[in-house]
């Protein structure tokens, strides 16, 4: 006999948990963003600042000369190094949509909220840290060869970012979440 789809349910069974806090947690997320995080800017533009700014000092730390923005360039959100091209950082780009994903995962994962709470800090921290590594990284492949830039963009990077996220969400699920019980009906 098939239980009717209840609150019960949603309560009981740790993956129908998480698949609807989940979908509600993305669906507020994306009109949240969308309807005023992204016509706002703020968000989107303060973690674009950080990453060119931090991903310039590593780049100058490495001893490269970074290239000089255009006079108006408050709202370009470019860098470059010497021997390479100015690169744009978008708002698809600057990794505040996968902050989101990754928070909503382990939000909706089970676990203790006392871990819950560092773990997600120190993930997007780690999210962030590995997105500036793969824009000084950008930069210094646009120097070797400009061809390279969309190849390593487009996948290698992805496999890198999207990579350790998964490696966080295995950690979180193996180390921190605990045990599920059993379902029982």
């Amino acid at each position: 006999m098939s239980t009717p789809f209840t609150a019960s349910v949603v309560k009981r069974d740790p993956v129908v948990r998480f698949l609807v806090v989940g979908a509600i947690g993305y669906l507020l997320w994306y009109l949240a963003y969308e309807l005023w995080l992204h016509p706002w800017g703020v968000l989107d533009r303060a973690v674009i600042d950080n990453l060119i700014r931090v991903s310039g000092g590593l780049l100058e730390v490495l001893g490269y000369e970074l290239l000089q923005e255009p006079l108006n360039a408050e709202q370009i959100r470019t860098i470059g190094v010497q021997g390479g091209h100015l690169l744009w950082i978008g708002d698809p780009c600057n990794g505040v949509g996968l902050f989101a994903v990754f928070t909503l995962f382990l939000l909706a994962y089970p676990g203790p909220w006392r871990h819950k709470a560092w773990f997600i800090a120190f993930g997007l921290l780690t999210i962030h840290v590995i997105n500036v590594l793969r824009i000084a990284a950008l930069c210094i492949i646009v120097t070797i060869d400009y061809e390279l830039l969309n190849f390593n963009h487009d996948y290698t990077f992805y496999v890198i970012v999207y990579g350790w996220v998964f490696l966080l969400w295995w950690i979180w699920v193996t180390r921190f979440a605990g045990p599920t019980r059993p379902v029982t009906v």
